[in-house]
Formats: C-alpha cells, structure tokens, sequence
C-alpha cells in the first residue's frame, strides 16, 4: 500500500503537525454512520502504534494503519490540498473529498 503526499499536502500537513504526534495514521472512521461497512477513510497525526498496524509507504512520514483495516482502503492512493481541504483519492475515486485540518491536527486516535 502506498500513499503519495502532493508538495501542497505535505506543506500543510507539516504546518498542522503537532510536535508530540510525529506519525500519521490512516483509519476508516465508522463512528455515527451505522454498521461498521458505512464509513470514511481518515488519517490523523498520532505518536501510537500496535502489533496490529502495518506501515503505509510514503517518502515523508512514518503512516500506520490497522491491518484489519486495510480492505477499506486502495493500494495506490493520494492526499491532495486543495487550498481548503485536504482529499484522500486513488485512481479509481475519491476516498474522502473533504479532510479538514483541524482532524488531521487532533484526530480520534482513543489511545492518545
């Protein structure tokens, strides 16, 4: 699995990251959207990682992401800024058009 950060992307993400959280991670957010298939891709600063993650390849931070979660996910996917928003896409779509930074910036990571 491999994520590419664009020049724009990483420009914010390295304006946003807190200095105690050096590590991003991506996770399918599930929280309020019914069962556990209906949900949205997410990725969030953390300085947390467990036996169960695996490493997203990226040129720019170390990015951890549940095993188990992996299906939701594409195995060649990109983090774009569009001046607003960040968006998560692959080459077959959009993953998530509207990533905020304030929830890169503090997350929903519950092991912080």
């Amino acid at each position: 699995m491999k994520l590419t950060i664009t020049d724009e992307a990483l420009h914010q993400l390295q304006l946003l990251q807190p200095e105690d959280r050096p590590n991003l991670r991506m996770e399918y957010d599930s929280d309020g959207c019914g069962c556990g298939v209906n949900g949205m891709p997410s990725i969030y600063f953390t300085n947390q990682s467990t036996e169960y993650d695996i490493k997203v390849e990226n040129e720019h931070f170390t990015i951890f992401l549940d095993e188990q979660q992996k299906v939701f996910f594409k195995p060649v996917m990109t983090l774009e800024w569009n001046k607003r928003l960040f968006r998560l896409k692959s080459p077959e779509g959009m993953l998530n058009p509207s990533l905020s930074s304030a929830s890169i910036k503090q997350g929903g990571d519950p092991r912080e």
